[in-house]
């Protein structure tokens, strides 16, 4: 480790008086443009869900509402409100790149340019494989060096590994690391025998020690991966903006092999977009942290963004888990800038393999954001926070209020076929009370609700039709083909994840703590029993609300069957997604990444394979000796007969990691 170079971090008071702001808080006012686009966001949002409320009204009123009625049309009206604000944030992205509005939320310099500032890449890393993260600190610091620019980076791999035969397959890696690119670059490794805090407390300790050394660090996973361009514009960007504290990259997904995986990369390329220009409208900056793939003032976030530990035992108390967004949302509070550049590519990561990595990590989420309601009435957090808070928590409450709106509306339907109709009620009255139903009114409700929750899809074929490259026959073919898988096997895996959601709250809420499992990274082909013992009570909730369907009438069935089939085919569905797709659907769910490989991801796909081979023996000699190593080049040339290499150590830290992803949940 270089020598110490301390800056305070202190724990900040969320309840105490509202801080100083210490940037230039004129600098973040939104302009004309971001006003315009938080009014559309909050108008589209508001005639939707009125428009609803009123329509879903008229179709269940039968005589008068009764509580159950009301408490069904409550439901609902708060389920799709939910839809469409997130339709809404498409609507304002798609305009904005309609109008070619600048998207990014301050200027990003255009080519690299000389610079004058020391910034740090940090990599948090819990039980990862690490020639997958030197093969990506290899890959982008070669293409610093390309640019000249690697002598204003260091890199720091701040291991939280614990178990010792974990540790001794990292330490051999970065050792031969930080030997082979000697003269490149400057690389260190620490591991802390406290991993108190995990990743935040992870990136506190090393602002405490280092942090004055650096005038800003940029966040990686061990999955991330940067273009040495993309981290020089980045760091070029914060020293022409001294008021911004942060600066959000939107990260592609990349390097899937299984259908899960595919499918995520798909929708991430072809809808994200939009997603990301709707946010870089209206939240201006005001935006929110991802966690990753950022990079940060450090010393506006030693002093803004200790976190409190939470009274309390977990899940709702004790360390924040989902620390970003309240990172983000405390950078704010002392007048920091908070930006995103949506328009910026060369930031990339990678999606979980499948459904089950993607439960795990759910799961983890949903706990972390649902401390967010403990945090949303600190003082002095700016009204975007608090709705990034807000927003958080509603990702994981959204879906047990759309599963309860539809047991309700089950349980409203058995009562009404088992009583039937009463024309006339015990009041007396000369008149009958008939029945007020509109069957055109419900099938265009029907159908207006389906157009806006398909909404973002479809504007986000029509952006991708938009672009040049592909307005050819064959591209708008292979596009519209995509959509269309991705969208149906969306729909079966809904019910899927919402009934995951619902059981990760009422976990929640049951004080059941996630922790903080490692993340598998590379898909293997799941036990039967594992998928079984995981998805089981699912086909099982299938099979029951298929008979409670089926025993009302069979009209109610068909009307559910999107949600029965997704969770009768749970298992079947989880252990497909699992495999590698098919050369069709390989083809189809293509991404622009997949057909013209950036050369950063070429080159971390060649050092990782590299890496894989370099025999550990040679890369502990060195480490024990002080000498220089061979290039990977030779001792990839040259392998090592008999010896184990890190290839062998790495598979067995992935064994050790999680051989049973669905126990570790």
């Amino acid at each position: 480790m270089p020598p110490d170079k301390p800056l305070p971090m202190p724990i900040q008071d969320l309840w105490a008086h509202a801080p100083r702001a210490t940037a230039a808080v004129g600098a973040c006012a939104p302009s004309l443009a971001t006003l315009i686009a938080r009014a559309a966001v909050l108008i589209l949002t508001l005639a939707a869900a009125a428009a609803f409320a009123w329509s879903f009204g008229q179709v269940v009123r039968v005589g008068s509402m009764n509580p159950a009625t009301i408490l069904l049309w409550a439901l609902c009206t708060v389920s799709f409100a939910w839809v469409a604000l997130g339709s809404a944030n498409v609507c304002v992205g798609f305009a904005a790149m309609l109008l070619s509005h600048r998207l990014d939320t301050l200027q990003i310099p255009d080519s690299p340019l000389p610079l004058t500032t020391r910034t740090a890449l940090l990599f948090p890393v819990y039980r990862e494989d690490p020639t997958a993260v030197a093969a990506s600190i290899d890959a982008m610091t070669a293409d610093l060096a390309r640019l000249g620019c690697a002598s204003a980076f260091d890199v720091f791999v701040l291991s939280d590994t614990q178990l010792k035969i974990e540790r001794k397959a990292e330490l051999p890696t970065y050792f031969a690391l930080a030997h082979a690119l000697r003269g490149r670059i400057a690389i260190f490794y620490r591991n802390r025998n406290d991993n108190r805090g995990k990743k935040a407390g992870n990136i506190h300790d090393w602002v405490e020690r280092f942090g004055s050394g650096y005038d800003h660090f940029v966040i990686l996973d061990a999955d991330s991966v940067m273009s040495g361009t993309t981290l020089v514009r980045l760091a070029a960007a914060m020293e022409r903006a001294p008021s911004a504290g942060l600066i959000q990259t939107v990260p592609r997904l990349v390097g899937g092999r299984t259908l899960f995986a595919r499918l995520q990369e798909f929708a991430n390329a072809y809808y994200g977009p939009l997603v990301a220009a709707g946010f870089a409208m209206w939240q201006s900056a005001s935006g929110n942290y991802f966690g990753h793939n950022a990079i940060v003032r450090t010393r506006a976030f030693a002093e803004s963004a200790g976190l409190p530990t939470l009274a309390g035992a977990a899940p709702l108390g004790g360390h924040i888990q989902s620390h970003d967004f309240v990172e983000g949302a405390l950078l704010r509070r002392r007048g920091w800038g908070v930006h995103m550049a949506p328009s910026l590519d060369g930031s990339y990561e990678a999606s979980p393999p499948t459904l089950v990595d993607y439960a795990i990590r759910d799961r983890r989420w949903a706990q972390g954001n649902m401390q967010h309601l403990r945090l949303i009435g600190a003082r002095g957090l700016s009204p975007l926070s608090r709705v990034h808070l807000a927003m958080g928590a509603m990702a994981y409450i959204a879906p047990a209020v759309l599963g309860l709106s539809l047991l309700v509306g089950l349980w409203l339907t058995y009562g009404a076929r088992l009583r039937g109709l009463t024309y006339f009620p015990d009041s007396r009255t000369l008149f009958p009370v008939w029945p007020i139903y509109d069957p055109e009114l419900a099938l265009t409700l029907f159908f207006a609700t389906l157009g806006v929750v398909f909404l973002p899809k479809i504007l986000g074929l029509l952006a991708a039709l938009l672009d040049r490259a592909n307005r050819s026959l064959g591209s708008m073919a292979r596009l519209a083909g995509g959509v269309l898988v991705e969208t149906l096997l969306s729909v079966l895996l809904a019910p899927v994840q919402m009934l995951m959601q619902m059981r990760a709250l009422a976990e929640i809420l049951a004080g059941r703590d996630a922790g903080w499992p490692a993340q598998r990274r590379h898909g293997r082909r799941p036990a039967l029993a594992g998928l079984i013992r995981f998805h089981g009570w699912q086909v099982a909730a299938g099979v029951l609300l298929a008979y409670a369907c089926f025993r009302i009438s069979w009209h109610v069935m068909l009307w559910m069957s999107p949600v029965i089939a997704g969770l009768m085919l749970s298992l079947l569905l989880s252990w497909w997604t699992a495999l590698a797709p098919s050369h069709l659907l390989n083809r189809l769910l293509s991404t622009p990444e997949d057909r013209d490989r950036p050369p950063i991801l070429r080159a971390r796909e060649e050092r990782a394979q590299e890496w894989r081979q370099l025999p550990v023996e040679r890369t502990q000699g060195a480490a024990a000796t002080g000498h220089s190593l061979p290039s990977l080049s030779a001792a990839r040339s040259r392998p090592h007969p008999g010896s184990q290499g890190t290839k062998q150590v790495a598979s067995a830290l992935t064994d050790q990691v999680g051989q049973d992803p669905i126990a570790q949940s």
